[in-house]
């Protein structure tokens, strides 16, 4: 039972704690992350890795006068705990509750809402820079970011203009070893080779100062002493790569040592100038299994199993998630065509492609956490002869949005985007709803835009698309797939598939919620409203000679998609109408209006966008409605 915890009402609290009291704090936050991960889906992990070195932070600063910011935001839990949430702890992740990254709703400890890495040393140094030129210059700014997100390429332009730096800007390396997966890359070498440096303790500081002493004259042998001095220098000078940029490197540490960490944390308080301190961490610390296996414990299920999980769960012989069918599907077409190739960036566990790197390890590519990279690097491929399939949570490909355009769409090759997680991704919250993609791919010239309606369907179009010889894209939500009985007619470019044919209305569904418009449409059927039902299957190009006859002759038609309404599958039937000439003002889209959508159950969050069954069932009886009082009326 939580003693010390219950009693933080913020972190201002800590300045009474002993030492012995902030450890036994370590050891009740840690019980407190068991207890939530017993019940629900959580990061795990990386909250572990970070007790002590929150709750050193928060002792040695004044966070409602100084900045921090949590790069990523996934490790925020014990800060959540420190500034007064305790007693909202158990909300972590459901609808209306606590949002699993920061949250500057929820606190004023919580200065951005993040959730994709890289970004904090840029925004540290804006605020320093804001504070500075604000003349507030007892202000200090912290950034905490992991070995992981470290790599990210708007990390080292961040680096690369620090030099010019005003104000107190501290950058805390958590080195735990890890991304969501082991990190990869000559920067996860370098760091290796840094924290195993034996000379980082006392001894390396007494050998700099023997050399130091070293006279050094105008003869051979002295200046053969000099290079001598400076080589050695360099070699015992840890942290080289950050000290030439202008930042000051000191470390590494014990990031378990809550004394230690405050002694260095002071430290850096006094440095002149960016400063970088290297903290050794260890994901999982403190419950072995999570340290044993971080990748597992990273996001795990809930450990224990409610009645309401178990009636829940999958039944033997249910289907399986999109994620893995388009593994399986990835995982075919290789075995079948050498040339093709899969990328992905640092996502290779939640994208449940170890499999594919065990089996295909040099036709696998995990970039780090760098998707500009993943997808320029994807199109040397393709421009090799190469069929490259980038694999990427929509959420993050849009990071790499330039480089869609300048190095793919705008060559015309044949890179194929397979867009994990589009749409709603429940408790990860608006951070990680993979909401926009539609509109960014379909702008581009020679891009070709895919959705499926079912699992087989998603399959087919993984077929389809390394055969294409021009950019493609697919998308698919984080969600268990069905499969839609019905006479399959195969996946070409630009068709649509209508699956049932009504002279009421009409029902044109993009994506995978298929299933759910295809039950309204025989709810719909019960009450005597008779509608066509669509299964769009591509955004682009756009099936006009199916859709838009559909357009002009019915009655009312309802667009269905799980992604953003404005630049939307939506959209592009509305804009193909008016390019036409045919009304469309009886059509009504339903997708995700004009708002960032907040965390909470799938079900939940798609049946408050009418996104389910009943939903669209309902929007249909009204649109019918309305038909039925507008005719009488002539």
């Amino acid at each position: 039972m939580a003693e010390l915890l219950p009693k933080i009402k913020s972190p201002e609290d800590l300045n009474d704690f002993s030492t012995a009291q902030l450890e036994q704090l370590a050891t009740e936050i840690r019980e407190v992350l068991c207890n939530l991960v017993a019940t629900r889906t959580a990061h795990f992990a990386s909250n572990l890795g970070v007790v002590e070195l929150c709750i050193a932070l928060h002792r040695t600063f004044d966070f409602k006068q100084d900045r921090l910011i949590w790069d990523t935001g996934h490790q925020i839990y014990p800060h959540k705990l420190i500034t007064g949430r305790y007693d909202q702890f158990n909300t972590m992740r459901t609808k209306g509750g606590l949002m699993g990254y920061p949250n500057p709703n929820e606190s004023e400890y919580d200065l951005f809402m993040t959730g994709h890495a890289g970004a904090s040393v840029s925004t540290v140094m804006g605020l320093s820079s804001g504070d500075y030129l604000s003349g507030e210059n007892d202000r200090h700014s912290v950034a905490v970011i992991g070995d992981g997100a470290f790599p990210s390429g708007m990390v080292f332009e961040a680096l690369n203009n620090a030099k010019a730096q005003k104000g107190n800007l501290i950058i805390i390396l958590n080195d735990n070893k890890m991304s969501i997966c082991p990190r990869v890359g000559g920067v996860a070498d370098y760091f290796d080779r840094l924290r195993m440096n034996p000379f980082y303790t006392g001894f390396k500081t007494e050998v700099v100062k023997a050399l130091n002493m070293v006279p050094l004259f105008g003869d051979p042998t002295e200046r053969f002493l000099a290079q001598l001095k400076e080589g050695v220098k360099a070699g015992l000078h840890g942290g080289m790569l950050f000290e030439e940029l202008g930042v000051n490197y000191i470390g590494p540490i014990d990031g378990h040592n809550i004394p230690l960490l405050r002694k260095y944390l002071e430290m850096v308080k006094t440095q002149k100038g960016p400063t970088l301190l290297h903290v050794v961490t260890e994901k999982g610390h403190g419950y072995d299994p999570a340290a044993e296996d971080p990748v597992y414990y990273h996001t795990p299920p809930a450990m224990c199993k409610t009645d309401e999980d178990e009636e829940n769960a999958p039944k033997p012989g249910e289907s399986k998630a999109y994620t893995n069918y388009a593994r399986d599907a990835i995982a075919d077409v290789m075995r079948k065509n050498e040339k093709v190739t899969v990328l992905t960036a640092a996502m290779c566990q939640g994208t449940k492609m170890e499999p594919l790197r065990d089996e295909f390890g040099d036709r696998f590519f995990d970039t780090g956490i760098c998707e500009s990279h993943t997808v320029a690097f994807a199109a040397g491929q393709a421009k090799a002869g190469l069929r490259p399939i980038v694999n990427i949570y929509s959420t993050f490909l849009q990071r790499s949005f330039d480089n869609i355009f300048q190095e793919v769409a705008l060559q015309d090759l044949p890179v194929v985007f397979t867009m994990d997680r589009a749409g709603i991704t429940a408790a990860d919250g608006p951070t990680h709803h993979g909401m926009y993609d539609i509109g960014y791919m379909r702008m581009f010239p020679n891009m070709v835009v895919m959705a499926p309606g079912d699992a087989d369907e998603l399959t087919a179009m993984v077929n389809f698309a390394v055969e294409h010889d021009h950019p493609t894209a697919i998308r698919y939500p984080k969600t268990n797939a069905e499969n839609i009985a019905r006479d399959r007619q195969p996946v070409e470019l630009g068709k649509a598939e209508v699956l049932k044919r009504g002279s009421d209305g009409a029902v044109i569904c993009y994506g995978p919620q298929l299933a759910e418009a295809k039950k309204a449409v025989e709810l719909l059927a019960k009450d005597g409203i008779d509608v066509t039902l669509v299964n769009a299957r591509f955004v682009k190009p756009l099936d006009t000679e199916t859709m838009l006859p559909i357009v002009s002759e019915t009655p009312f038609v309802v667009t269905v998609e799980e992604g953003a309404l404005m630049t939307g599958f939506g959209s592009a039937l509305l804009e193909a109408a008016n390019e036409a000439g045919v009304n469309a003002s009886h059509v009504k889209r339903l997708g995700i209006p004009d708002v960032f959508v907040q965390h909470g159950d799938r079900a939940e969050i798609l049946a408050e966008l009418q996104l389910d069954a009943l939903g669209i069932a309902s929007v249909c009886r009204q649109l019918a409605a309305a038909h039925d009082q507008i005719s009488s009326s002539h």
